[in-house]
């Protein structure tokens, strides 16, 4: 039985961000786990490709279908993980997953995120620029 009023994050809303960034950092450790030497090649394969397809903009099941779009991202995904996870020798594991909390308490480059945005408006501002010359 899950007790969702204990703890730093209370309700379920608080349970459900948690589990968010436990299966974020899990799959950071999973990408860890796939460039590790050490890794079976079997479950280098399988990491990878799960990484791969939790990162890819491709679902097998497209999200705009109700109800059914976002089971990849509740279902799959995390199955994925836990298999591939199962596979790694637990050595390996506990070192990458060690590797992955220490990138995900790493500070965020505001810089970075500005330039990105700023990239991104640059984009916006000449597909308007084109589209405008295309109708007119």
């Amino acid at each position: 039985m899950v007790r969702y009023g204990t703890g730093p994050t209370v309700g379920v809303r608080g349970h459900i961000r948690a589990q968010s960034r436990r299966l974020r950092r899990e799959a950071l450790a999973l990408y860890f786990v796939a460039r590790d030497r050490r890794t079976p090649w079997f479950a280098r394969a399988l990491a990878a490709m799960v990484v791969a397809y939790a990162l890819s903009p491709l679902d097998l099941i497209p999200d705009f279908i109700p109800v059914l779009g976002f089971l990849d991202d509740l279902v799959i995904v995390p199955l994925g993980v836990a298999v591939a996870l199962k596979l790694v020798p637990p050595a390996v594991l506990a070192d990458c997953r060690a590797r992955a909390q220490l990138a995900s308490e790493r500070p965020v480059s505001r810089a970075g995120a500005a330039f990105m945005i700023c990239v991104w408006l640059a984009f916006a501002a000449l597909a308007v620029v084109l589209i405008r010359d295309a109708l007119g």
